[in-house]
């Protein structure tokens, strides 16, 4: 029998990212599927096994999804297939399950992204812009800058109240 681990997620109008909480993982698996079915496995540190799947509110490019392996944390980046703000992260209407959690440190209102392109000045160019700056920034390992966003991440034994 399986495991699920605490996930957060947070949104922009262009990507889901979800931090799956699994301290020293190994063997993981990440799949994403176009209509939007995100599947997850992995390993514990005492050999649990781990995993679930989440049917996301839209559709999404497989080929957009990264995900980077932390000490703590497996952090997933997942392209939406069109720009937009979904209403919620699952295409269920029920009840969210108790271990998805929004993650209030990446989370970013449509507002907040409206403003950041009135900040620019340029408002008609602001989505050219910000895309350009995904594509164009990269690290060491060739990956947009988008994701080193993913590597800073609260220390949950705090979060936690440990």
């Amino acid at each position: 029998m399986s495991r699920t681990p605490e996930i957060l997620w947070a949104q922009r109008s262009d990507k889901v990212y979800l931090t799956v909480s699994l301290p020293e993982a190994k063997d993981i698996v990440v799949k994403c599927e176009p209509e939007g079915l995100f599947k997850f496995s992995a390993t514990g540190p005492q050999e649990e096994k781990y995993e679930f799947t989440l049917d996301l509110y839209g559709a999404i490019a497989p080929e957009g999804c990264k995900a980077k392996t932390g000490w703590r944390n497996i952090l997933c980046s997942i392209q939406k297939e069109q720009r937009g703000w979904w209403k919620r992260l699952l295409k269920s209407e029920e009840k969210t399950p108790p271990y998805l959690k929004v993650d209030w440190n990446k989370w970013r209102d449509e507002d907040d992204e409206e403003s950041d392109c009135i900040d620019l000045h340029v408002r008609s160019t602001c989505s050219a812009e910000l895309a350009y700056n995904d594509d164009t920034a990269a690290d060491n390992d060739g990956e947009s800058s988008d994701d080193d966003g993913l590597l800073y991440l609260p220390d949950l034994e705090k979060a936690r109240g440990l």
